[in-house]
């Protein structure tokens, strides 16, 4: 545990789980410094759009699944903390000790999720506007690193130095799964590849080398989606299953994995295939494993982590934060 707040960067990649490839050194290099494991999400119901999916999942990140559901009448009743009753839930300043956070995304749908929920909500133009070539300061630099420095301004870091107060304590960059866009702006952050994503993260390690006050205070978190997925598929990957393991009477004996839980309850929605894949990396406090590279065969064999259910993710990051008491082990 660090000896002051951290303050926490994530970079959510809606379905870019599946276009990595080797050339994503930075990618790769960061899971290899980095904490890694997965987080579970539940089953989609019928017929879902893709916009309702992003939100969805965006949901269960920021532990606002039974909020999302409520409202839009689609409750299930394995969920442990159900209440359809409860149309309104507090702001995110209010449950977690007046954490102020921020989400940067294009896509409407988030953006007035994001705000229901007390989320400021970032222009993505505003910032490109910061990172303007004509700018000076950007003008020797490439574009990416740029946006890094200025993602890393709004927590108070600055030239690798950590300034005394910041705008944010927690900021999330939502990189949606779409269309190809003609607005470069949009572009950005909506249909950027891989490619893009892997320079932004070149550029903020470069940002937080080790030794460097910065890298002790950053807690930077990698998720990346598989977006829509259907266990019908040839190949999928699954998180873990009785159903693999069927040559032993001790099979049988496998306890309740506690990312299919939530309040001490079973939920019976799990999808067990095509979990968020994570990494989590801030210097002297998280731990490093075995994986080298980013990937899901990798994160399930080497992985320090396993799985947790999404709704927890945002529960362990606001505790690096100060913010929240530790929940489990």
């Amino acid at each position: 545990m660090a000896d002051k707040p951290s303050r926490a960067l994530v970079i959510y990649g809606d379905g870019r789980a599946s276009l990595l490839s080797p050339s994503h050194v930075h990618l790769h290099s960061f899971a290899s410094r980095a904490s890694c494991g997965f987080l579970s999400l539940r089953t989609p119901p019928p017929g879902e759009c893709e916009n309702d999916r992003m939100v969805r999942e965006l949901a269960q990140l920021l532990d606002a699944y039974d909020f999302y559901t409520a409202r839009n009448g689609q409750h299930y009743e394995t969920d442990a903390d159900a209440n359809l009753k409860e149309s309104s839930i507090s702001t995110i300043s209010q449950r977690f000790m007046g954490l102020r956070a921020a989400i940067i995304t294009v896509c409407p749908n988030v953006k007035s999720f994001a705000r229901e929920l007390g989320f400021s909500v970032l222009e993505i133009d505003e910032l490109i506007t910061q990172c303007d070539p004509s700018n000076n300061h950007f003008q020797e630099i490439p574009e990416e690193f740029a946006i890094a420095s200025e993602l890393l301004k709004l927590l108070g870091f600055l030239g690798g130095r950590v300034l005394e107060k910041s705008e944010f304590d927690l900021l999330i960059l939502h990189i949606k799964t779409s269309e190809r866009s003609k607005d470069p702006k949009e572009k950005m952050v909506s249909d950027t590849g891989v490619d893009w994503l892997n320079k932004l993260v070149g550029g903020i390690m470069q940002a937080t080398e080790p030794g460097l006050d910065i890298s002790s205070r950053l807690h930077f978190s990698i998720i990346l989606s598989y977006g829509t997925v259907s266990a019908r598929e040839d190949h999928y990957p699954f998180i873990w299953t009785p159903g693999t393991e069927t040559n032993s009477d001790l099979s049988f004996l496998h306890p309740r994995q506690s990312y299919t839980m939530k309040g001490g309850n079973t939920l019976n929605d799990i999808r067990h295939h095509h979990p968020m894949l994570i990494a989590q990396w801030q210097e002297r406090v998280t731990r490093w494993d075995m994986v080298r590279e980013f990937s899901f065969k990798e994160f399930r064999e080497h992985g320090g982590n396993l799985a947790i259910l999404a709704d927890r993710f945002l529960h362990e990051v606001a505790f690096k934060l100060w913010k929240a008491p530790k929940y489990g082990a």
